[in-house]
């Protein structure tokens, strides 16, 4: 369970790893949602680059230190409740990690970046047909329009997810008097 902490000031929150991975995925999903375009070569590269950032972070979740570790923010739908009721009091509890709903969020983005980046990869290595009977051609383009499809919607709403933490974050921090990006920048807790 997410238990608030007693604030802990200048304490080191963040990892030089945990930093890059943050910004790395930040900055692809930016170029590649909303200023690269879908065909282009750059737009393969970036995904490839995002996905294994998001890799090494998941790796890292797991043998990294305790703030970067999985167990530091598990997902709990009834610790986000308690967390929402603590928020309509305008009770702002400091935690180690991500706060409940910030967990929620985090598990969200990387679950749809990989629907997004495994449905990319899906259509990069489509077989291009050459001497299909007019079944197969059929069944082979259903299949990647489909694959097509849910790579765009998934994208969208990717885009929507990094939207609303960004807002989540400014919205919390001006709320709760903590500069919540600093720390994602220094490491440090202000």
């Amino acid at each position: 369970m997410i238990r608030p902490i007693k604030p802990q000031p200048h304490g080191r929150v963040w990892d030089p790893l945990v930093r890059l991975t943050h910004w790395t995925i930040a900055l692809a999903i930016i170029l590649n949602g909303s200023i690269i375009g879908e065909n282009a070569q750059a737009h393969i590269w970036i995904g490839y680059i995002a996905l294994g950032f998001l890799a090494l972070r998941l790796f890292w979740g797991v043998i990294g230190p305790k703030n970067a570790r999985f167990s530091s923010f598990p997902v709990s739908l009834s610790a986000a409740m308690r967390h929402i009721s603590r928020l309509r009091r305008a009770s702002h509890p400091k935690y180690r990690s991500h706060n409940p709903l910030g967990a929620l969020m985090v598990y969200a983005l990387w679950g749809t970046l990989v629907v997004v980046s495994l449905t990319g990869i899906a259509l990069q290595n489509a077989p291009i047909p050459e001497n299909e009977d007019r079944y197969s051609a059929e069944i082979n383009h259903e299949s990647e329009t489909f694959i097509e499809e849910l790579h765009k919607a998934t994208a969208s709403f990717l885009l929507l997810l990094a939207a609303l933490h960004v807002g989540s974050v400014v919205l919390k921090s001006r709320l709760s008097g903590q500069n919540l990006v600093r720390p994602m920048i220094s490491g440090r807790r202000p």
